[in-house]
């Protein structure tokens, strides 16, 4: 293992929760750190919501590169607007499914 181990940030819709903890899980399992949505549960306020969002582009300025869980090549609206950014901050883009 190296001395830093990579940093991913996984991007996708929250209706894959199960992919993206396969995703977290083997990413992990293969000395990667994992950076990944949050799991809110419950329903959030427009204000929670834009919250998490500008957090998880934080998420994404401390990542090497970015993968996106998108299972049957689903990309929705949030996903695509993290994408643009991961790719104007010049990281590393790739997809669990071709899109």
């Amino acid at each position: 293992m190296p001395d830093r181990p990579e940093i991913v940030c996984l991007c996708g819709s929250a209706r894959f929760a199960v992919e993206l903890r396969a995703a977290n899980r083997a990413l992990t399992l293969a000395g990667a750190v994992v950076v990944a949505p949050s799991e809110a549960g419950d329903p959030l306020t427009a204000e929670q919501r834009a919250a998490l969002g500008a957090l998880h582009l934080r998420k994404i300025d401390l990542a090497d590169r970015v993968v996106v869980v998108s299972p049957g090549g689903y990309v929705g609206e949030s996903t695509a607007a993290e994408i643009a950014y991961a790719r104007a901050a010049g990281k590393p883009v790739s997809f669990t499914d071709p899109t």
